[in-house]
């Protein structure tokens, strides 16, 4: 990500609004500028369409659960060649938050992460949109045909060995099997020599 700050689109409901009332449906869906400022924030060439469309529903006494639908159209840049790297993502959301987060905090830890968390002041849409879409990216986005370079490793502070260097080496190598093969050979003719001066000398 760049080190330049990005002011990131906002689109924030009450929860004291969604708590034990009505379910709160939302769709959000940034513009062209939105799409600029995330694509910056997470280092994309471009977002060119983003989608999370859903609701926040009350859950018992105090608790909210999140449903909802992601979409989005990326492009990055491959790990390889640099060059733009086309990605759709699509994604099933269900997240709930909980009044007494803090209490189950423990035993969140001990069953491992899931989609639970404490229940904020207000719901950034955006933000969560934006969550979401970190969470999905490709780790290592790859043209196609990009192929990854000879890999090098040498010792700390000793340089790397490379196809030229090692060449010398292939040859040498090549040079001593066909010292051997050229052995072998001159052996086997020299027992047939000898086999056929036991003949000789035989008496008849």
């Amino acid at each position: 990500m760049p080190d330049d700050p990005v002011t990131l689109p906002s689109q924030p409901y009450r929860a004291a609004a969604i708590i034990g009332k009505k379910p709160l449906h939302f769709t959000y869906v940034p513009d062209a500028g939105a799409r600029a400022a995330i694509a910056a924030h997470l280092g994309l060439q471009e977002l060119r369409a983003l989608r999370l469309k859903g609701a926040l529903s009350p859950k018992g006494r105090g608790d909210v659960v999140l449903t909802a639908e992601f979409q989005a159209d990326i492009v990055q840049s491959c790990t390889v060649t640099l060059a733009p790297v086309h990605t759709q993502i699509s994604s099933q959301m269900a997240r709930d938050y909980l009044r007494d987060y803090a209490e189950n905090a423990a035993l969140e830890v001990e069953l491992g992460p899931d989609d639970t968390d404490a229940i904020p002041e207000f719901f950034d849409i955006a933000a969560i949109a934006i969550e979401e879409l970190s969470l999905c990216l490709p780790l290592y986005p790859r043209a196609p045909g990009a192929e990854l370079g000879a890999v090098q490793a040498a010792p700390a502070g000793a340089a790397p060995l490379s196809d030229d260097k090692l060449r010398p080496f292939a040859a040498l190598a090549g040079l001593a099997a066909a010292m051997t093969t050229r052995a072998t050979a001159s052996s086997d003719q020299a027992e047939v020599a000898q086999d056929t001066q036991n003949k000789d000398e035989k008496p008849n």
